[in-house]
Order: structure tokens, then sequence, then C-alpha cells
């Protein structure tokens, strides 16, 4: 019986020896065909952690670089602001009397022993001149005898107790009582005689950063144009200067808005275009450097907290030379001093610029020499 089914084809029932799981077709497995597959599971077997490689050169120099350049800054930066004005006195600081002879010589003794090597004198012939001295900087005060002192106290704080404790000494030994007149007063909106330095650092701080990223941003930028962004920053930073710290805003460089602009734009500029030629010149290691020359050395050297006379005579000579320095003397100038040092600026300025130019124009334009990469900041 069921070998006819089998022959005739009739279907086994599910379950018999030799059925198929799938009808119609023979399985050759029997019963096993039937069976569940055995699971298979993840295995969650911990695989060990690849050992990172030791670090490398280029490991190395991304750790130690970084802090090296910056605490070289850092150092560079405390030395020499603490060694400017940690202890300032002065040397040599210009000081005027109408005073000759005997009385005259007894005056140089006096301020001798007061601060030896600390005043230079000059003489003048009457109270008239001496006054116009005094005003227009050609000394910082001026001894008319019988305790007469002529001062401006639009030279600083510092200036004015230099200049009324010695010859408060001077006149103590004429048997006088100094009486001290104040022929340049400071502004209005600068007590302290201090908002000139503050000013131009910020103008200067802005220079620096200007140069650095203009090459960061778009280091392959046309001469021309990269020339054009230097003068709009120049002048709009100018601009923007003398109208927050001038007359029309916290009066404390009250001269003549448009010189006093061209001043502070010339020197901005000059700040930019040197930082530019320094990151041309030198790469990422122009950053460093431009921050050391421009923001240290030309802050601390500027005369905007006090005059050079204060400074040591190894940092003394760079309040002539860096564009800070040079602004600075113009600015306070055209604010109290009858214009003093404005000549100067607008001759060296415009120099500092042109030179940066003609250099920039040699490595981008002249010589085709595009930079490798952006430099960063240290």
């Amino acid at each position: 019986m069921s070998q006819h089914a089998a022959a005739s084809g009739a279907p086994t029932a599910p379950g018999t020896p030799g059925a198929s799981a799938v009808p119609g077709v023979p399985s050759a497995l029997g019963d096993r065909a039937t069976m569940p597959l055995p699971v298979v599971r993840p295995s969650h077997r911990r695989t060990l952690d690849v050992a990172h490689p030791p670090p490398g050169p280029g490991n190395l120099r991304a750790v130690l670089l970084p802090v090296a350049v910056v605490l070289l800054i850092g150092t560079v930066f405390v030395t020499v602001y603490l060694a400017a004005f940690h202890a300032p006195r002065p040397h040599q600081l210009r000081v005027g009397t109408t005073e000759v002879g005997t009385h005259q010589a007894h005056l140089r003794q006096d301020l001798a022993k007061v601060t030896p090597g600390g005043f230079s004198l000059t003489t003048y012939p009457d109270e008239n001149a001496a006054r116009r001295a005094v005003q227009d900087r050609s000394v910082y005060a001026a001894y008319l005898g019988d305790g007469t002192l002529l001062y401006g106290s639009a030279n600083g704080a510092a200036v004015t107790a230099t200049v009324t404790t010695a010859f408060a000494t001077v006149a103590h030994a004429e048997h006088h009582e100094l009486a001290a007149l104040d022929v340049a007063p400071a502004a209005a909106g600068d007590t302290r005689g201090l908002s000139v330095f503050y000013a131009a650092f910020g103008l200067v701080l802005a220079g620096y950063l200007f140069g650095m990223t203009t090459y960061q941003l778009a280091p392959r930028l046309q001469y021309r144009w990269r020339m054009a962004s230097l003068a709009l920053f120049g002048t709009v930073g100018g601009l923007l200067v003398t109208t927050i710290a001038g007359s029309v805003g916290f009066g404390a460089l009250p001269g003549p808005f448009l010189p006093l602009a061209a001043v502070v734009a010339l020197m901005g500029a000059a700040v930019g275009a040197t930082t530019m030629v320094l990151l041309r010149i030198f790469g990422s290691a122009g950053v460093s450097l431009a921050s050391i020359l421009m923001l240290i050395l030309g802050n601390s050297s500027s005369g905007g907290i006090m005059p050079a006379a204060y400074l040591p005579g190894w940092l003394r000579p760079l309040s002539d030379i860096l564009p800070v320095g040079i602004g600075v003397r113009a600015m306070q100038g055209l604010s109290r001093f009858q214009d003093d040092g404005l000549g100067r600026a607008l001759l060296l300025l415009p120099l500092w610029v042109l030179v940066a130019a003609l250099i920039l124009y040699l490595k981008d334009v002249y010589r085709r020499e595009p930079p490798t990469s952006p430099p960063a900041p240290a």
C-alpha cells in the first residue's frame, strides 16, 4: 500500500521518514531536514587595545614649540616693561633756567645732589623765552629763580612729580618756597596724561593684527589690492581713534582733528606694513618678531607713559626710531605742545610705509614668491 502511494506520487505525511519540507521535493535527509538550525550568536570576546606609537619628532615639535615661543614673548614683555618702569628715574631730562653765573652753578650742584645725571640744563634770556620753551616741550620745566618754576602738567604725573620735587629742594636751598606755575596744562579728558598711550597701543595692536591676518586670509591677493587694504586700514583707523580720543569723543587728545587723524593713520599703516614685511621674510616666525618689535619694544619706548628720558639707555633710542614713539610724540605735540614732533612724524612715518611697500613689491610682484602657507600666530 505504501509502495503504491509512493509510486503514484501521493504525498507523504510530514514527519514520516523521507518526507520533504517543501512539497514535491524529496528529502534525502529525512527528519533532519525539519530540525531547527542552530542560532549563531555574535561573539563578545574583548579585543585587545592597540598600543599607540611613541611620539615622533613632529609631535614633540608641536608640543614644545608653542610653549617655547609664547614663554619667550612673555619673558621679553616682563623683562622690558620691568626694566623700563619698575623704578623710573630721569636721565638728562631737559630743564631750563634764567639764572646765570653763581646762581646757575649752585642750581646745577643742587640738581646733581637730588638726582645725579638726572637733568640737562639750558639757559634762557628771560621768562617769556623760558615759558615758550616749556610750552613747545623744548624743556620739561624752567626755573626762574626766587622759587618760581614753570612746568607743564600735560607731560604727565611722573614728570610733574620729578620736577616739582627736585626744584622744591633747589628753592629751599635758596630760602624760598616753591611757586609752581602750570603753563602747559593737561587736557580736561586726560588728567593723568596716559590717554595717548592707550590710544596708540590700541592702534598698534590693530596694525599688528592687520599685518598678520591679511596674509592668513588672502595669501595670494594681488599686490595692488593688498596695498589698497593697507591704505584703507590706516585711514579708517586714524579717523576712528581720533574721533574716540579727540575733542569729539573723550577729549583726551584735543588737537586739530585732521592733522591728528593723519598722524594716527600713518602710524597704524607703518605698524601694519612692517608686520607684513616680517611675515613675508621670516614666515610664521615673523609673527613673534613683529609682536616683540612693535607691541613690546615699540609701546614701552613710545613715551606715552613717561618721556624717553626715563627709559634705560638701551631702550631710549627706540623712541626716536620706531613708528610708535614717533607717532606718540606728534600726537602729544598736536594736543598740548605747539606741534612738537609733527614734522618728524610726517617725514619718518611715510618712510616706514614706503620702505615696507617696496620690500613687499619685491617679494610679491618682482620675484613672484607666493607664501608657502598662511602664517599662524605664535
